[in-house]
């Protein structure tokens, strides 16, 4: 396996380079776009609250491979994007979807009472969401929204279906030059834990730093 890596380090490290940049990218993207549908969806509006859920249902139902793919085949012809957008946009919708649910969940944790407060002191809806409602509701969802941040690393891996040259695309093809179906994979997974063991640690550390301030 040391053998190989040194052999084909260049290629191993470019992968984990656009894997990297993959993640976030759509990390950050799905993060704003799950937390503005999030709070689309409980602004006290029958048509923007089934717009959001529509957007949130459907991507939360459909494979992951079938979001990637469509931008690839089908928007990629409009847009001009190669594979790495494509699947990177296809990633970052999908867990936006994920993410829009957890934070709702959040938002509903929050006491009634602070947004009656809120309210009552002259605050507007959008004041009270954005300076009192949010903030309490990222504390509240710190656990799951470090799950979704692995997920969505391990899940870019779907880079490799539109030759988004990130890791495994780049393990499939040392596989097929060297006819090893083992050691490239351990390796792949030896970088994804690279990356998911500090957000899994930062978020675990995160958790308990809030819970020792409240």
């Amino acid at each position: 396996m040391i053998n190989l890596f040194n052999t084909y380090s260049h290629e191993f490290l470019v992968g984990f380079g656009w894997t990297l940049l993959s993640s976030v990218i759509a990390l950050i993207g799905s993060l704003i776009l799950g937390t503005f549908f999030a709070i689309v969806e409980v602004i006290p509006n029958k048509i923007t609250h089934y717009l959001a859920r529509l957007y949130i249902e459907v991507l939360r139902n459909v494979p992951l491979l079938v979001v990637t793919m469509f931008f690839y085949i089908v928007m990629a012809s409009v847009l001009k994007i190669n594979g790495f957008m494509a699947g990177t946009i296809g990633l970052m919708l999908y867990t936006s979807a994920f993410i829009a649910e957890t934070i709702k969940a959040g938002i509903f944790a929050v006491d009634l009472g602070q947004y009656e407060g809120a309210r009552s002191n002259g605050l507007s809806w959008w004041e009270t969401m954005r300076m009192i409602i949010l903030p309490q509701a990222f504390k509240y969802v710190i656990p799951p929204l470090g799950n979704q941040f692995v997920n969505l690393v391990k899940n870019s891996s779907i880079l490799a279906f539109v030759a988004g040259f990130d890791l495994m695309y780049q393990a499939n093809q040392i596989s097929q030059l060297t006819f090893d179906t083992f050691n490239p994979y351990i390796i792949v997974g030896l970088f994804y834990l690279v990356i998911t063991m500090p957000i899994s640690y930062y978020m675990r550390y995160l958790e308990d730093k809030l819970a020792r301030e409240a």
